[in-house]
């Protein structure tokens, strides 16, 4: 554990709101350095509940996500980290159903596929065995700032799993918002200061498939794909793509744009539309399947979160996570992101000598431009992933990427762009972008300087040809 533990810290108390990723392990993180914490969730405890979820976009775990785990519990993160698939590359699936390998990494780094409710009921079972306290079906209704440095903030919330709907307020000495895009917290705490918020709604939907498992008793594998790559079936304007799960299942996404999905008006035009675009896909999710998810899965919004400052004034409360940066899912960062948040503020409470006040109010000019920056990137990877993956340019520039990057320190230095996000974690997401500015240029000149060759090739034989003729 790399985490620094202080004795003075077991009198402070931290009230966290939502018990989702980010917030349990904000949780961990905090009682692993000695303070008293307590975690409130509006959802019921899921180990009592049946999981429905079925809006839960699989995870890809990489080393932002990783190295956060392993910062607050090198144990528990080899723990949870059993459970993952690795993914070395993308598996592009065209029309006829042929598939091309595009691997992610220069030297056999990957991804790691994991569900999303499993990896959160693993780090709730992990919070079981410490003495965080952990209050369900509790909803939010109020919050209340404190007027000076020695007084603490309160939040109200009603038990929702009384009958009388009963109310209770809490003090505690530092509050984390970590309860999503559509915060209850934020709103709150928005009521008490000048806080910049924009939500934007992506035209984007999705509804999640399923692929089974293989129930063939001739198969070695219970995969019916490739489990190591992420699959996705681009299509311009429309895709499909799918992670696997330890069970031999592949969690699938269908992305659209709203006129796509409302365009389909009957169970038959959906699936009709899913055989032609993905042929494939339709053999192994099958038409019954197809015709439930038409007619009961929901068809889940994406959107994009923006929020400054992410601290209180005062230093006592501060939003991680979506609640402060919700971002799409195309860049795989969402998760990773949020727990590199509890991370950096871990580490700045340590820089400086545990005051906390102190690093609450500068977490928010330190991780502002690593926050604006990825969330761009996560919008930017739509494109590529639906429609550059099968360009020509595309795949001529990602080979000159990936040589450039081989050769990375033995005479210059390069580094492509998705190894500094997804594997880099000493690269912050703002120096990333930057990195890349300077390296596309240089690969447009190459690539232009190898059309003008092209070009003026082909403008000597033409003028060589018309010369004989004449």
């Amino acid at each position: 554990m790399d985490l620094e533990v202080s004795n003075s810290y077991h009198q402070q108390g931290v009230g966290i709101v939502g018990a989702g990723l980010v917030g349990c392990l904000a949780a961990l993180a905090f009682n692993a350095k000695g303070f008293s914490v307590t975690l409130f969730e509006y959802r019921d405890d899921p180990s009592k509940t049946k999981n429905d979820n079925l809006r839960s976009i699989n995870l890809a775990v990489s080393a932002r996500g990783i190295r956060a785990l392993k910062y607050v519990d090198e144990e528990m993160a080899e723990r949870i980290l059993e459970h993952i698939i690795p993914m070395k590359g993308r598996m592009i699936h065209d029309l006829d159903g042929n598939q091309t390998s595009q691997l992610y990494g220069l030297f056999g780094e990957a991804i790691n596929s994991i569900d999303r409710s499993f990896l959160n009921e693993c780090l709730l079972e992990e919070i079981r065995h410490t003495d965080i306290k952990v209050l369900f079906n509790h909803k939010l209704v109020a919050f209340e700032k404190n007027h000076g440095e020695d007084q603490t903030p309160k939040m109200t919330f009603i038990d929702t799993s009384e009958g009388d709907a009963a109310s209770k307020t809490f003090e505690f000495d530092y509050i984390v918002g970590a309860d999503g895009a559509h915060s209850q917290f934020r709103t709150q705490l928005q009521r008490t200061m000048r806080m910049n918020y924009s939500q934007e709604y992506i035209d984007m939907q999705y509804i999640e498939l399923y692929i089974p498992p293989s129930e063939s008793a001739k198969d070695d594998s219970k995969f019916l794909l490739n489990p190591n790559h992420l699959h996705i079936w681009p299509r311009t304007n429309h895709m499909l793509i799918a992670l696997a799960n330890k069970d031999g299942s592949f969690t699938c996404t269908f992305f659209s744009p709203w006129s796509v999905i409302e365009g389909i008006t009957s169970t038959e035009q959906w699936i009709s539309f899913f055989k032609k675009n993905f042929k494939d896909a339709y053999d192994l999710i099958g038409e019954a399947r197809l015709a439930t998810v038409y007619e009961t899965h929901p068809r889940g919004s994406l959107l994009q979160v923006n929020v400054y400052p992410y601290h209180s004034p005062d230093g006592r409360a501060i939003l991680l996570g979506d609640a402060a940066h919700s971002m799409v899912p195309f860049y795989g960062q969402g998760m990773n992101c949020g727990f590199e948040d509890v991370r950096t503020l871990m580490e700045l409470i340590d820089e400086k000598g545990g005051d906390v006040l102190e690093a609450f109010r500068s977490y928010t000019e330190i991780r502002k431009a690593d926050l604006d920056a990825i969330c761009k990137l996560a919008l930017d990877n739509y494109h590529e992933m639906s429609h550059k993956v099968t360009s020509l340019w595309y795949l001529t520039r990602k080979r000159i990427d990936s040589l450039l990057g081989k050769l990375n320190g033995k005479y210059f230095q390069w580094i492509p762009l998705y190894t500094m996000v997804s594997f880099r974690d000493d690269i912050r997401y703002s120096q990333a972008i930057e990195i890349e500015k300077r390296q596309g240029r240089f690969l447009n000149n190459i690539q232009y300087g190898f059309l003008s060759a092209v070009a003026v090739t082909s403008l000597i034989k033409g003028l060589q040809m018309w010369g004989r003729r004449t």
